[in-house]
């Protein structure tokens, strides 16, 4: 196996995970089986206990581990659903050697930060090649160099290097900042990161200088003179209108990078495969639009200080741009904070859609609630996943049925009409603050009713190549792959639909229009007579990709694309 080390420098941000997901499309097009792997510097296992606002998007993987965005970036890119194996972290690293310790593994050694935790960081970069049986790794490492978490990780890269020098190749990602009072680029802390980097023992073999702008020539040369590179190693990479332009702009031509890595490596030049596809998707991205379609999205974990991000929803984000680029709709996206919508603050008359994302807790719920009786009401496409199909059984539960109260255990523990319940077997959990790693998480079976949009969804657009949602999880291997109308998605939550009160809800004329095979867990609802009205348990927006839009975006947005057009 070949390694390439993706590091970072000056700020966090940069798109180091783009990059590494750029590159990894390049490589599989030319035929090579790649592994990507990412590296997060903090102590905790993995990302499930980390607020959104801190640290972005919790990702999960199919086989239900709660991991960096960056790894929704690797799947999206290389149209393959990656595991646990892909993920590592600092608190993984030292919970293995303490493990070890405490086992005796180490026959009585002092154990130490070197060898010790530098080879056990080397075994899991190459226990993920191996799992991923690939040509090349590519491993980025999170957060910028010079911090002092992440140093332990950069000498383990360094010793694999010194090891296997024919292997392993460091590139660097580096931030030119432009000075708008003086109107250049400045190359001077892309200077300064490189020369961290060779305090470390590590000299990077590539680079690549992003930039709001891109990079002249003149600059390229005083990076490649002042860190002692090969002009030939060093790519501008300036901010480009979509991520999905990234592959194109950096490869796919005569000393790209893609070529430069495979040389460096002393791999074979095997010719692009598969380059059409994304040239098809950027020619998607750039036509001209047919319709204007806009889409509140109502959550909750948009602010952090004076600040609004969407990191916190990105995988919805780009499965609607996914859906918008293949029907040829142009995207008009709000945040909706749901606060605001408590407060009145929110016109909904303004949007042709609207979605209610994940989420936890009791902040925004009634706000939630709110935007789902204004679809309901109005005839809105009405889009819900995960705590938005809880908002919307909540609604339709008070609205329709006349429960006032009803309401989720999760907002209020002593409603009368617990319609949202808590999982027993969840119970035991919260009661011993077992939270990391003990929800629902990774792909279970569900089964679609026949009849319902969400059925006509999957036969209109869910008959793809390598259609990640009927490829089934590690949750649930028993099932028989040939029954009609199965899929597998994604999950995240800890409560879920209570069966006490399906009968009533379906007599009222809800659909349940998914369910667990024993049926005994509701996977998704709709309404009759509306445009559209689903709403999912699961997680439909991490297995979207930009090259097979998910199904169910698909038809959200078609739902409004017909309704626009009348």
């Amino acid at each position: 196996m070949k390694f390439v080390i993706i590091s970072g420098g000056v700020v966090s941000g940069l798109g180091k995970g783009i990059i590494s997901s750029s590159l990894g499309a390049l490589l599989k097009s030319r035929s090579y089986k790649v592994a990507s792997v990412k590296i997060d510097m903090y102590i905790n296992v993995d990302a499930g206990t980390i607020r959104p606002q801190e640290h972005g998007e919790v990702f999960v993987t199919h086989d239900g581990v709660e991991t960096d965005e960056d790894l929704g970036h690797y799947e999206r890119f290389l149209h393959e659903n990656l595991s646990r194996v892909n993920y590592i972290t600092t608190g993984q690293i030292y919970q293995e050697v303490i493990r070890k310790e405490r086992a005796f593994e180490y026959d009585g050694e002092d154990v130490e930060a070197v060898p010790h935790v530098t080879d056990e960081i080397e075994r899991r970069i190459r226990l993920a090649g191996e799992k991923n049986k690939a040509d090349v790794v590519l491993v980025e490492l999170g957060g910028t160099v010079g911090e002092y978490q992440n140093g332990i990780f950069f000498e383990a890269t360094r010793i694999m290097k010194l090891r296997n020098p024919k292997d392993v190749i460091h590139l660097h990602v580096t931030y030119l900042p432009f000075l708008h009072n003086l109107g250049e680029l400045k190359s001077k802390p892309a200077q300064t990161s490189v020369h961290i980097l060779n305090g470390m023992g590590i000299h990077p073999d590539v680079m690549v200088a992003r930039s709001e702008k891109a990079c002249d020539q003149r600059r390229l040369d005083r990076l490649a003179l002042f860190c002692n590179l090969d002009p030939t190693c060093i790519f501008s990479s300036p901010d480009l209108d979509s991520v999905y332009k990234v592959p194109l702009f950096l490869g796919n031509k005569k000393n790209g990078l893609d070529e430069v890595v495979l040389k460096l490596l002393q791999l074979k030049k095997k010719k692009h495969q598969k380059i059409n596809e994304w040239k098809q998707l950027v020619k998607n991205i750039n036509n001209p639009k047919k319709k204007k379609v806009s889409i509140g999205l109502v959550g909750k974990y948009f602010t952090t200080g004076d600040y609004k991000l969407s990191d916190s929803y990105a995988s919805v984000i780009e499965a609607l741009r996914h859906a918008a680029w293949k029907l040829g709709a142009d995207l008009n996206l709000s945040w909706i904070n749901a606060d605001d919508v408590e407060n009145k603050k929110v016109d909904f008359s303004l949007y042709d859609g609207i979605l209610v994302p994940q989420g936890w807790g009791s902040r925004g719920a009634e706000g939630k609630i709110s935007a789902v009786t204004y679809a309901r009401e109005n005839k809105i496409p009405y889009l819900g996943l995960c705590f938005g199909m809880q908002m919307a059984v909540i609604e339709f539960a008070r609205n329709v049925l006349k429960l006032k109260d009803a309401n989720s255990e999760e907002v209020d523990v002593k409603t009368k009409h617990p319609v949202i319940h808590i999982m027993p077997e969840q119970q035991k959990y919260l009661k011993n603050h077992q939270y990391g790693g003990t929800i629902r998480l990774g792909a279970w079976p569900c089964l679609i009713k026949s009849g319902t949009k969400l059925e006509e969804a999957y036969k209109l657009y869910g008959k793809v190549e390598n259609a990640p949602w009927y490829e089934p999880g590690s949750a649930d291997q028993k099932i028989d792959l040939k029954t009609k109308n199965l899929i597998f998605e994604r999950h995240r939550h800890r409560y879920e639909f209570n069966d006490d009160f399906r009968d009533q809800m379906e007599k009222a004329g809800l659909i349940i229009s998914g369910v667990s095979p024993d049926n005994k867990l509701v996977e998704a609802i709709e309404i009759k007579d509306h445009p559209f009205f689903v709403a999912t348990q699961f997680h439909p927006e991490y297995i979207s990709r930009p090259l097979t839009p998910h199904p169910i975006f698909m038809a959200f947005l078609k739902s409004i694309l017909l309704k626009l057009s009348l």
